[in-house]
């Protein structure tokens, strides 16, 4: 991984003053969201939504699949992805009234690009926060297998409600301990793994432990092209979430420097959290003996003879679960909040509590989990159902990263000057840009690659469908005109501050 400057500590400009958009739907007394999440808030909720249940249970299977060189996988994604934020961090310092990437889409690249990109986000983390809520669900009746599903499940989506709805500095130091004990798991097990290596420590079948396991079986690169290539279908699912540092922009104190720092950590973290993990895994087990459909965290912690592990790997899953499902309420309920200031949802979805919380946007997101209580007697078929929803849900975060890209383009092309401005520039400019849209188009190629994952490729354009209708009844409504047209006076007006200052 390349080695790149932190671009906060260049930031010398003074921040442009937070403006308000007009909402002349919502009412004079709506406040603005409140800048309450502090710097180490914001590392952590980055760190968290890097750090997703897709590795602790999902590595099995792209380590069957790919062997060793699901290690060159997670770090190709990890690189690509990395110029996504970049170019989401530029983007969204340019005009400190961009609360999330929605609007700076909605502004570069038009209205519809506000409401496509902000309600297909909405949905990728209603789907995620389903399977999250099932999951929740399974890893209970680990510990109390005679209870009735549909408690665990609407027990966690009353907790998260709880969480969220008193402000927004909760949510906050609920993100910080999620993603805290997940940082000790992964660290715990790079110690532990490193420790087995070198005092080759010895499986029962004979197996001993060691960094040569990654190539002495079929070299890095056992399974061949393809096998290499089906990596890339699961590993991406793992990093959905790494865009979330991108809608706590609105709510963050200091923009202009602790945006910067999480961003640019992202190199460290996917080489730390994800590229170390694998390789001691694969050091102390074998990749061919490792379980595709089991969490080899729980198989490592096994081996090492610690009697509690399974108990402390559920633990773990289940606060990575709920971490995820916990993001997924907050980012959806802000989603929802800025596309109602744009006029592209109801009107009532813009208004906060005392506590500057868009409560009833957050009830509305948490009333779709309840999907996730249907989906637990689904029967026996809520595992194939599972691969179907997680790969759509992969396939629209991938339309969303590129609404991304595709609005820094316009960004290059409109304001010019803001660029030569920007002290947090994107590394490689448009053309990484270009790079970076070519290996989504690589993606879309290896979906069709197995049956799975292809049907979910099919069924996913239904959404994009169901949104064009709903967009074209939307965009006839003078309500909706007049409070587009006035959240685009808020941003000129923010700009022009920001140019006086």
């Amino acid at each position: 991984m390349p080695q790149l400057s932190n671009g906060a500590d260049t930031l010398t400009a003074p921040p442009a003053p937070p403006v308000t958009p007009p909402a002349p739907a919502v009412g004079a007394e709506s406040p603005h969201l409140a800048r309450s999440l502090s710097n180490r808030h914001i590392q952590l909720i980055a760190i968290g939504g890097a750090i997703g249940t897709g590795l602790f249970m999902g590595s099995g299977k792209t380590i069957s699949l790919a062997g060793p060189s699901v290690i060159f996988v997670y770090m190709i994604i990890g690189f690509m992805l990395f110029f996504v934020m970049r170019a989401m961090g530029e983007l969204l310092l340019s005009n400190l009234n961009y609360k999330s990437f929605t609007d700076f889409a909605a502004d570069l690249l038009g209205p519809w690009a506000g409401f496509f990109t902000g309600w297909t986000y909405w949905f990728c983390w209603i789907v995620t926060g389903i399977a999250d809520i099932v999951a929740i669900a399974g890893y209970v009746t680990y510990w109390w297998a005679d209870l009735p599903l549909w408690i665990p499940a609407v027990a966690a989506i009353t907790l998260l409600l709880g969480l969220n709805l008193p402000t927004v500095k909760a949510f906050g130091e609920t993100e910080f301990w999620f993603a805290l004990v997940k940082i000790i798991a992964i660290v715990t097990l790079i110690i532990v793994g490193i420790v087995m290596v070198f005092s080759s420590f010895k499986a029962p079948n004979g197996a001993e432990a060691s960094f040569t396991n990654l190539w002495n079986d079929g070299g890095m690169f056992p399974t061949g092209v393809m096998g290499f290539v089906a990596g890339f279908q699961i590993a991406v699912f793992a990093f959905v979430g790494l865009e979330l540092v991108g809608t706590t922009a609105a709510e963050t104190k200091n923009p202009e420097r602790t945006l910067p720092k999480a961003i640019n950590s992202i190199p460290i973290r996917i080489m730390l959290f994800y590229v170390g993990a694998l390789v001691v895994i694969m050091a102390v087990t074998p990749w061919r003996e490792v379980v595709a459909d089991k969490s080899p965290f729980v198989g490592m912690f096994s081996l090492a003879g610690l009697g509690i592990a399974a108990s402390v790997i559920n633990f773990v899953v289940l606060t990575s679960a709920a971490s995820s499902a916990n993001s997924g309420m907050y980012s959806t309920s802000r989603m929802i909040y800025g596309l109602a200031l744009e006029g592209d949802a109801p009107s009532r979805f813009s208004r906060l509590t005392k506590r500057k919380v868009p409560a009833s946007a957050l009830v509305f997101s948490c009333t779709f989990l309840l999907g996730g209580v249907a989906l637990l007697y689904a029967g026996s078929s809520i595992m194939e159902a599972f691969t179907l929803v997680t790969t759509i849900s992969a396939l629209l975060f991938m339309f969303v990263w590129t609404m991304i890209l595709v609005s820094y383009l316009a960004y290059r092309k409109k304001h010019p000057e803001r660029h030569a401005a920007s002290a947090f520039k994107l590394p490689g400019g448009v053309v990484m840009v270009w790079v970076v849209l070519g290996f989504f188009g690589f993606l879309l190629w290896a979906l069709t690659q197995e049956a799975d994952t292809l049907r979910a490729l099919i069924v996913t354009p239904v959404w994009f469908v169901v949104l064009g209708v709903a967009w074209a009844i939307m965009r006839r409504r003078p309500g909706h005109v007049a409070r587009y047209e006035a959240f685009r006076r808020g941003l000129k007006e923010s700009s022009e501050s920001a140019s006086k200052v």
